[in-house]
Formats: C-alpha cells, sequence, structure tokens
C-alpha cells in the first residue's frame, strides 16, 4: 500500500540516532554517521523498527549550496556507504554535502538480510557435482525460514518501502531541496522517490537505471546479445588482425550454439586446499566468464582475445580464475535475501516464464545461461507479497533528469535509458562509448559531467560527441 509524506507524518515520526562509522571520508571534509529508525513495515507503525544507517558528509566549501546529493546503491543488496572513502575526489564536493544511505537489509543495516550459507552451497554443488539449482533452492529455504523466525517481515523489503525510508530521512534531517543520485537498481528505487515524494527534489541523475516498470527478465538476453553485438562491432572497427579476429561473432554464435549441454572438466585446486577435484562446467560457466569481462571497462577490449581462446579450447587459465573468483571467494557485496525479497516482489512475480524461455529459442549460443541469481523456483519458495502494481507502472515527471548508460553494458541498456526519457520530457540521456555499466559515477568525465549538471540541471550539458554523446 502506496503512504503518502501527509500519512507518514501522522503515524509516526522517523528518528535519528548517531552510531559509529563503518567508513569514514578523507579528513579534509567533516563525516558525521547515524541510524535513521523507521518502521519495517510502515502498515504497522507501532510495530518493529529497523535501523538503517547513513553518513553524512559536509564540504568544506562556506559557500557551498544548501542541496546536498544523495545516493544509495544498486544490485538490489549492494551496500552504499564504502564509497565515503573516495568522496573528496568528486567534483560536486567542492559545492554540496553528499549523504550515502544503506538500504534496509542491506550489509550495514540492522537487520541485515544475510543468507550465509549460499556461498557454501554452491561451492558445494561444484566440489561435489551436485546439481546447483537444488543446492541453491535448499539453502533458499534454510536461509528464508531463519530469517522469518528471527521475526523479520519479508516482504516489507521491497522499493515502496526503500523510497519512503529516504523521504523519511529528508524530513528528519530538515532537508528542504536534495539532489537524488542513484544506480542501476536505485535508478529505479529513485524514480520511485519521484513518483512519490516529488515535493522537494532538486534533480534526479540514473546512471545505468534499470526502471522499475520493465520486466528484466523478459529481455535479459536481448541486452547481452546486443552487449556482445557492440563488442564484435568495435572489433570489426579496431582490430587489424582479420585472420585471428574476423568473423568472430560468426564463430562466437556457432561454437556456443554447438557446444550445447556439453559437459567440460576442470582440475582444480581450491585455495586453502591441498588435493585437487574435478569440476564439472558447461555453457553457462563459459558465457558467465565472458559476462563478468563485459561488466569491466578495463577488461573489455580484451574480451575477443577470451572468445579466441575459448572457441580454440584453451579453457584452463580463464576457468580456473572464474572458479577463484567467482565462486570459491569471499562472499559477494550483494546482502542475497534483501535482494531476494526486492526481485521477487518487483520483478520475477510480474515476470512472464514462457517470453523468458523463449529467448533461448531466439538466442541458442545463449540458451540456459544463468543471468541472474533469481529466478521462479527461488521467488516461489521465497513466498513474498507482490508489490502494489502502482509500481510497475511508468513514472511521469517534470523533475530535471540526467541519464547515463554505456554503450556496451549487457545488463541495463541505453534502450532502457529511451524509455524512461519517453515520460521525462526534462530528462536528457548521455551514451558512453565503449564504456560497460555504470560509466558516469565510474569515470572522470562522468564525474566532471555530473558536476556540471547538479549545478544548473535545467541547463543541457556539454559533452565532446566522441567519448561521450547526448541526445
Amino acid at each position: 500500500m502506496h503512504i503518502s509524506s501527509a500519512q507518514q507524518k501522522a503515524a509516526y515520526t522517523p528518528k535519528i540516532e548517531p552510531c559509529d562509522c563503518a567508513f569514514k571520508a578523507d579528513s579534509s571534509l567533516k563525516t558525521r554517521c547515524s541510524y535513521l529508525i523507521v518502521p519495517e513495515n510502515r502498515s504497522k507503525p507501532k510495530g518493529k523498527t529497523i535501523k538503517l544507517p547513513f553518513i553524512y558528509v559536509e564540504s568544506n566549501n562556506p559557500n557551498k549550496h544548501k542541496d546536498p546529493v544523495l545516493y544509495t546503491a544498486g544490485g538490489p543488496g549492494g551496500s552504499s556507504l564504502r564509497g565515503v572513502r573516495f568522496i573528496h575526489n568528486r567534483a560536486f564536493v567542492k559545492d554540496r554535502d553528499y549523504i550515502a544511505f544503506e538500504q534496509r537489509g542491506t550489509t550495514f543495516a540492522q537487520p541485515c538480510l544475510s543468507c550465509d550459507g549460499m556461498g557454501e552451497a554452491k561451492k558445494q554443488a561444484y566440489r561435489k557435482n551436485l546439481p546447483l539449482d537444488s543446492m541453491i533452492l535448499e539453502e533458499t529455504k534454510r536461509c528464508r525460514k531463519s530469517l522469518a523466525d528471527a521475526g523479520n517481515d519479508l516482504s516489507a523489503y521491497n522499493t515502496i518501502e526503500n523510497a519512503a525510508d529516504i523521504e523519511d530521512l529528508r524530513r528528519a534531517l530538515h532537508i528542504d531541496s536534495i539532489n537524488l543520485v542513484g544506480i542501476s537498481y536505485s535508478g529505479g528505487l529513485m524514480m520511485t522517490v519521484m513518483r512519490n515524494f516529488p515535493q522537494h527534489i532538486r534533480s534526479v541523475t540514473l546512471d545505468s537505471a534499470l526502471p522499475g516498470f520493465v520486466n528484466y527478465e523478459e529481455d535479459a538476453l536481448f541486452s547481452i546479445n546486443e552487449s556482445f553485438n557492440r563488442i564484435f562491432s568495435n572489433c570489426d572497427r579496431d582490430s587489424t588482425n582479420k585472420e585471428l579476429y574476423g568473423n568472430l561473432k560468426q564463430r562466437f554464435q556457432q561454437y556456443f550454439t554447438a557446444i550445447g549441454d556439453k559437459v567440460f572438466t576442470l582440475r582444480y585446486l581450491e585455495k586453502g586446499t591441498t588435493d585437487s577435484i574435478t569440476i564439472k562446467y558447461r555453457r553457462s560457466e563459459l558465457l558467465d566468464f565472458l559476462v563478468d569481462k563485459l561488466q569491466s571497462n578495463a577488461a573489455l577490449k580484451d574480451v575477443p582475445y577470451f572468445i579466441n581462446q575459448l572457441i580454440a579450447g584453451n579453457q584452463k587459465a580463464y576457468m580456473t580464475s572464474y572458479f577463484d573468483n567467482d565462486i570459491f571467494s569471499a562472499g559477494k557485496s550483494n546482502t542475497t535475501g534483501m535482494r531476494f525479497s526486492m526481485y521477487c516482489s518487483e520483478q520475477i512475480n510480474y515476470a512472464n516464464q514462457k517470453l523468458i524461455d523463449q529467448q533461448n529459442e531466439i538466442f541458442p549460443y545463449l540458451a540456459g545461461y544463468r543471468f541472474n541469481n533469481v529466478d521462479h523456483p527461488i521467488c516461489n519458495c521465497w513466498n513474498v507479497r507482490s508489490i502494489e502494481s502502482t509500481a510497475k507502472a511508468p513514472v511521469y515527471s517534470n523533475i530535471p533528469v540526467l541519464l547515463s548508460s554505456g554503450d556496451t553494458d549487457p545488463y541495463c541498456r541505453p534502450f532502457y535509458n529511451d524509455l524512461i526519457h519517453h515520460y521525462m520530457p526534462n530528462s536528457q540521456r548521455l551514451l558512453f562509448t565503449d564504456k560497460t555499466h555504470g560509466p558516469l559515477l565510474n569515470t572522470k568525465v562522468g564525474d566532471e559531467l555530473l558536476a556540471t549538471f547538479l549545478n544548473n540541471p535545467a541547463k543541457k550539458v556539454s559533452v565532446d560527441g566522441k567519448m561521450v554523446t547526448t541526445y
């Protein structure tokens, strides 16, 4: 149920409680840290409360503007706080304060909806060659029971509540005008804030946003295919070695179609052990290795080389690296339980399984790829309420918005920004050449453009037309 700002004020009062800082900004900037204390479920305002940490970094400019920048991370499930350590490098901090806000259920929040056994379940599946999906489902059931038995209302961890948390923080800090910055999932979150609490928003920046009104699962392979096609196009444009890299797109598609469900084996020595084991892997793991590289600006240029190596059968070094870093490494930054609640209630519960499956027919070379760690079987087990249908509608707004995307992003394609722009006439779109996910917040030129936009959101930003284009 959507709760208005007026209803929130009448039902409860958000509280601020000082706490230790998980991270601090450079010593040249003053840092203070606190919890925002709000109801877990706003339909039960007198019920259980949760604590959401935030870090407030003050610009040391005596003439700074009074409209701070609030950032929260993507995922869903990513922590928002670590970047505070480098905030002194951000151009906009010369003129504005910065707030890093930890979403409900994530790493430093209380409670944190962590499924600590999920990583071990995956490791065991590969160590003993057990069915990966079954192992993950069993751990999902165990985790859900554990979190529910601890008194957590798993259906209360959704974007509508997240958006209300941000509005409560603004109210508690007595901020009259604010600039919102979101990336990936939190791009859709910021759009929900725009819909539900637009009155005090000065500007919004959405970097590689996943809009809540799309069903990501239904076009995920289309996005990944477009990302690979951009790589192939760049390879044709830049490569002088036509013998090695000619017809790479055709050879990639032929090879990955032909291997079907073929089982490969790898003699693997897990770090900290003395005995090697035989690991079995298939097309999905090979694709996962490549898609990992599509997420890295530094690795994009090497993707054609990696594809050639995999096709040639030189897989050992690359798959060893994959299992070292993606399967047998320490825990990930995303908080799995929170991710399941968010993703199930807002994406999977609305996604059409027939359309998801049909992508495998259209792209046989990508068929069966596990492009997400959340799916219908997991959500059937997690069993949270679907978010209200209004949250799946487009957001109409005249608020100035800066939209950015990388032309090689395998997840949130520029197409999403076109959809958002259609409903936001005061938005402007930036397309970063040869960049992947989150280019605005992860490049120097992007940082400069963000500062320029914040100084005058109504003005069209100027770009070079090569590294970045605007349209």
